[in-house]
């Protein structure tokens, strides 16, 4: 079996031609996946990359690289090379695995052969269970007059085949649009899995899966598909396939390398965990917790913070923040995005939350003359702002911390 060489970097790392099997048509393959992404995955810098906030899997020409998150430089690498996943997990974008034999395997398995495990299982359970079929259109020769006769096509393709019949004419069948877009997906998971553990699994599911058109899949058709009660158990396999088919690069540097990448940003990971743990603890509580509120202040700009929680008439705002502050520190920049959240949601208390041990940081209250007008007449109002810090990690057992929802709240609503 082919060995597959991997790297295993950090976000915020810097990787340079020679180390660790990365050589330079890799390089060029990443600069090129970079240009398609508006420079966001890389900083390109002499004979190497800088990486940012994404992070996941890249294969590129039998080199996996892997980028991990971390919250904390000072920490243990090995602390943190199975938060991704775990994150994934808890946010919904990757099923937990069960019990038994597939569990003990799927540790060992990096996160793109994680993503084709999957999806590969959810495909078997698909054929397994009997795929349906559709009816579709089809125009071609036939030996029997069936639907409608096409007669320009006929006399083009039947002068001297008397005998057939070119016409259109409904099939029932499973060469459908749906079953298109799987073969699409097994297909690279094929070319990506050949010297891997999966490599026997993705065959025997490729030759089980039924024969079916081979078409150019775009984004725009992919964002098109609805389900219906009969389609509904395709839900699962057709957005793993949806992933695979728009993190695809075929022929990406000087059309010899084909990659498949699979990032994450941070920021927005980070702040979906934080939403997802935060309304968790909430169910203990009478405060109520929304995400990504939106109000226009100025013509079409408008104003969104991470979250928004309520607790009677009291309002509080939390911003979720990945990249930790220089020096402890919070921008100007920041500080007067959360002013203006205070004063659009007429919030009490905002927060700037960050990962990391937890520091002591007590509210301070902007020095403004803010005034409401209400029953009790002119009141001044104190917006209150303060940087918070939690723990990703769980210091007994490396594991994510399952009272994180819990301590933000404590931080939250402490003075």
């Amino acid at each position: 079996m082919i060995k597959h060489k991997t790297i295993s970097v950090f976000e915020h790392q810097r990787l340079f031609v020679g180390e660790q099997n990365f050589k330079q048509i890799h390089l060029d393959a990443l600069l090129k996946l970079n240009e398609y992404h508006n420079g966001n995955y890389f900083e390109p810098i002499a004979k190497g990359v800088k990486f940012n906030q994404y992070v996941g899997v890249i294969q590129v020409d039998g080199l996996t690289i892997e980028i991990h998150p971390k919250a904390d430089k000072e920490d243990d690498d090995r602390k943190w090379k199975g938060v991704l996943i775990k994150m994934l997990k808890a946010c919904g974008k990757l099923k937990a695995e069960t019990n038994g034999a597939a569990h003990v395997r799927r540790q060992h398995l990096n996160l793109l052969e994680v993503y084709f495990e999957l999806f590969l299982l959810e495909v078997e359970g698909l054929v397994r269970k009997g795929l349906i079929k559709k009816y579709r259109r089809q125009t071609h020769n036939t030996k029997a007059l069936k639907g409608k006769l096409e007669f320009a096509g006929h006399l083009r393709h039947n002068v001297i085949h008397k005998e057939r019949f070119y016409t259109t004419h409904q099939v029932y069948d499973s060469n459908h649009f749906l079953h298109q877009v799987l073969q699409k997906a097994l297909s690279i998971v094929s070319q990506f899995t050949k010297g891997t553990s999966l490599q026997d699994v993705a065959s025997r599911v490729e030759l089980n899966f039924p024969e079916v058109d081979y078409e150019t899949i775009t984004a725009q058709q992919l964002n098109t598909i609805k389900l219906n009660r009969k389609t509904s158990s395709y839900k699962e396999a057709l957005e793993l396939a949806r992933l695979i088919i728009l993190n695809y690069s075929p022929d990406i540097s000087s059309g010899k390398e084909k990659m498949l990448s699979l990032l994450f940003d941070m920021n927005e990971l980070w702040e979906e965990y934080v939403l997802k743990q935060v309304q968790k603890a909430s169910y203990k509580t009478d405060m109520l917790v929304s995400g990504q509120e939106s109000r226009s202040f100025w013509g079409n700009n408008s104003l969104r913070p991470d979250i928004v929680l309520r607790k009677g008439n009291k309002t509080y705002v939390i911003d979720t923040k990945w990249k930790r502050p220089q020096r402890n520190s919070a921008s100007v920049d920041d500080l007067r995005q959360m002013y203006a959240y205070c004063r659009f949601w007429n919030a009490e208390k905002a927060m700037l939350l960050y990962p990391g041990d937890f520091k002591t940081n007590r509210f301070q209250v902007f020095e403004t003359d803010d005034y409401s007008v209400g029953q009790a007449g002119i009141l001044k109002i104190d917006h209150q702002c303060k940087m918070g810090f939690v723990s990703v990690l769980n210091e007994e057992n490396n594991d994510l911390d399952s009272e994180i929802g819990e301590i933000i709240l404590k931080l939250l609503i402490a003075s």
